[in-house]
């Protein structure tokens, strides 16, 4: 779609189970203009692009730019080589099957691309944000369960099986049930769910990871022991990263990760104690491009598509 005279951009768009943020942003990845709105979920996958595509045209008039490519950032499992979402949450009716990148396209005229939506926090905070130009990086989102993604020698690596950076499945962090039905699995401690299940636990009272936070804040002792062993797992997961390819620099995000102040000390506690056996230090770093990074990182996947830059790469 393009404006006579408009300065070309590309769209990012972060489609959640609640809501979908569009943006528009320079192919410096400087953000021009965003829409936040409801996603319709139940309402199937047409509609779910629909009302992505309105908020696209929305910006676009607004703003009299030229767009060159959509990129998608989308929870659940993606197939990105046919742009197709495979697997989805129960938040959504419709959505899994779609073919996404196809229908971006054929509303829009300009090439699309999709990922899932830990791959694209990861790739907007390497491309703009906290670890930006960093070649090596474990990302991490921390919401209601814990999500994760490897960018290995400067591209995006899922594995053969598109499984890798699934670091919220790992074992070995207790033994609470996960969502996923096994055992001792990282977000059963580091998730939103699992933070709340375990002060409940503890303290028999069930409070949202909000509510926690500032319940530590204010002396709550069960409430600080939770976000410790927060802080702990993963903590435990980067020295994993650390030890297993060497990667050195952590990245995280999420909703969770606004408690920055009390899992913060608790990683770096425990990193102290068993540091990498290379000896390097590892970086942890908080995200810095908050609610923005999603669509961010979907739109500098499409503008290395059509402009030219990284390679990802799905070894």
């Amino acid at each position: 779609m393009i404006a006579d005279g408009g300065r070309a951009v590309v769209a990012g768009v972060d489609v959640g189970g609640t809501n979908t943020k569009v943006i528009l942003a320079t192919p410096t990845l400087d953000v021009v203009d965003r829409i936040d709105l409801p996603t319709p979920a139940h309402a199937g996958g047409a509609a779910i692009v629909a009302a992505a595509v309105e908020a696209v045209t929305d910006l676009l008039d607004r703003h009299r730019a030229s767009l060159t490519g959509v990129g998608v950032g989308a929870a659940g499992v993606v197939d990105r080589a046919t742009g197709t979402v495979l697997v989805t949450g129960n938040s959504f009716t419709g959505w899994a099957g779609h073919g996404v990148t196809d229908s971006f396209t054929a509303a829009l005229g300009v090439p699309a691309t999709l990922d899932n939506d830990v791959n694209a926090f990861l790739l907007g905070e390497v491309a703009t944000g906290a670890v930006a130009g960093e070649s090596d990086v474990l990302g991490m989102t921390l919401g209601t369960g814990v999500g994760g993604a490897f960018v290995l020698g400067g591209a995006l690596f899922a594995g053969p099986r598109g499984a890798a950076g699934e670091i919220g499945h790992v074992p070995g962090f207790g033994d609470a049930l996960c969502t996923c039905g096994q055992i001792g699995h990282l977000e059963t401690i580091a998730g939103a769910r699992g933070i709340a299940d375990r002060y409940a636990e503890r303290s028999g009272r069930r409070a949202s990871v909000r509510e926690i936070a500032e319940a530590a804040r204010a002396g709550d002792t069960d409430a600080a022991a939770v976000f410790e062993s927060a802080g702990w797992g993963l903590a435990r997961a980067a020295l994993l990263t650390a030890g297993i390819l060497d990667v050195t620099t952590v990245v995280i995000g999420g909703g969770i990760a606004r408690s920055w102040d009390l899992l913060e000390p608790a990683i770096t506690a425990a990193i102290a104690l068993e540091p990498p056996v290379s000896g390097a230090p590892i970086r942890l770093a908080q995200s810095t491009l908050g609610s923005d990074a999603v669509a961010l990182g979907a739109a500098a996947q499409v503008r290395d598509l059509v402009l030219g830059g990284a390679v990802v790469n799905d070894r």
